[in-house]
């Protein structure tokens, strides 16, 4: 069963060429081979294809023929490739997508990145908009939607051999740390600070890693796309605020897995964060495909927080309550008096949207038809 995606792929490869990056089974080749069946592909994991390219990177202009658009999936296996690429898109007019899971290894490497010739895109993990009537909130939060794994019958085992083959396949095998099992203490670490304000020195001494290793670490799950950094708002007017970021998996469904979690309870703290960081998701993948500004988040020494800060525009605070009280206001209330942004929202568990003093207090899918109807931007 084919999902159809918010990414419109067969409308931007015909103005450039692009690169599609996204975390592993975010349904990348999906995609393609829905829309985008009619053109040429050469999947660089097939390893005929790897080896025959990586032998005779010219093949690609050889076999061109009356071609214009030409797709390689999992272009880090053979960044070599690129200067090819390059050539063909410089000569030949040819558009290219060029698809994988991680831009790590061709800036490690120092690849051919065609120099503003290709634009990027990312491709997350389903969305509420485009699931649709199957949206299951509580299935959403607790094993997330990495499309393999929201429909699976074991999604707990298929999360278990979704970290293993990060392990496996992004980290061991493109030798991106050199001691696997302090990297996976680390993994679950960080999981547990998922969407906290990080301490890296505290992040070290339970994972057993020096500071300046976590830190390295933190920059390889965002460059292979498993986490997210969230920057502290500072164009507020007067109150001090910090300066230490956030970091958000990609998927809570692998945050949780790998925090050893399983099931949650209504009202619970663990479901509240579960429920903040899958609209952190929303978010992240509403501005990656509308190509819009950052998300940040407000929090000021004297102790007022703003879950989420977007594009400049809209204020937005996430509770998991179904009665939401004044007090669950000040942090919205307070940016409101410190800015000029737009909009402030706060999402909850409410049945009906209305508003205080200049808040709007909206049911969470309320919010995101509002929200991928673009009525915040």
């Amino acid at each position: 069963m084919y999902i159809p995606r918010i990414l419109q792929l067969s409308d931007i490869i015909k103005e450039k060429s692009y690169f599609l990056f996204g975390p592993r089974q975010t349904g990348k080749s999906s995609l393609i081979k829905e829309t985008l069946s009619k053109y040429t592909l050469y999947n660089l994991l097939d390893s005929h294809t790897l080896l025959s390219l990586s032998r005779s990177p010219e093949r690609l202009g050889q076999e061109l023929g009356e071609n214009k658009v030409v797709i390689i999936d999992e272009i880090q296996k053979l960044p070599s490739l690129l200067n090819e690429v390059h050539r063909l898109i410089e000569e030949k007019g040819v558009n290219f997508l060029l698809t994988g899971s991680s831009a790590r290894k061709l800036r490690r490497g120092g690849a051919n990145l065609l120099g503003g010739r290709a634009r990027s895109r990312h491709l997350h993990p389903f969305i509420w908009a485009e699931l649709k009537e199957r949206f299951n909130l509580k299935k959403a939060l607790d094993t997330g939607t990495i499309p393999s794994i929201y429909f699976s019958n074991s999604p707990h085992e298929d999360l278990e051999s979704y970290t293993g083959d990060y392990l496996k396949e992004e980290i061991a095998s493109e030798g991106l740390v050199r001691n696997i099992p302090s990297f996976s203490r680390f993994l679950e670490v960080a999981a547990l600070s998922n969407g906290k304000m990080i301490n890296f020195t505290e992040i070290g001494s339970d994972a057993q890693v020096a500071r300046t290793t976590v830190q390295e670490y933190y920059q390889i799950l965002k460059d292979t796309l498993i986490a997210d950094e969230v920057k502290v708002w500072k164009k507020n007017r007067t109150r001090k605020t910090f300066s230490t970021a956030k970091f958000y998996f990609f998927d809570i469904g692998v945050a949780r897995y790998l925090q050893h979690r399983k099931g949650l309870q209504s009202g619970s703290p663990e479901y509240g964060d579960a429920f903040e960081s899958y609209m952190f998701h929303e978010l992240k993948s509403f501005v990656d495909y509308n190509k819009l500004g950052d998300i940040s988040y407000w929090r000021t020494i004297s102790g007022f927080e703003v879950d989420f800060v977007l594009d400049d525009i809209a204020a937005i605070e996430v509770k998991a309550k179904s009665v939401i009280s004044k007090r669950d206001l000040k942090g919205l209330m307070a940016l409101k008096e410190e800015s000029s942004l737009k909009h402030f929202i706060l999402v909850s568990f409410e049945e009906r949207p209305r508003q205080v003093d200049g808040v709007t207090i909206l049911p969470w899918n309320i919010f995101l038809e509002k929200l991928w109807g673009r009525e915040f931007c």
